[in-house]
């Protein structure tokens, strides 16, 4: 199984579909919340040079938003 990291925000919308995804396709992940978590903000940061939420790390790949299409290709699901 991929391990799935999701760097979100409590108020963002795309957020919430993206783990709404992510649980209607039973995949397990971890969320962070970087409003409450500055170690989780900076390592997002590095990772994705973004500041915008939602940021996914699946397995070191980085999709930047809510991109439905990325994240079945990247989990493998059709």
């Amino acid at each position: 199984m991929k391990k799935v990291i999701v760097y979100s925000t409590p108020a963002c919308p795309y957020c919430a579909l993206t783990k709404e995804f992510l649980e209607k396709n039973n995949i397990s992940f971890e969320d962070l919340n970087i409003a409450s978590n500055p170690q989780a903000r900076d390592d997002m940061i590095k990772k994705s040079g973004q500041l915008g939420v939602p940021v996914i790390d699946i397995d070191g790949e980085i999709i930047v938003g809510f991109n439905e299409a990325k994240l079945k290709e990247l989990l493998g699901l059709k």
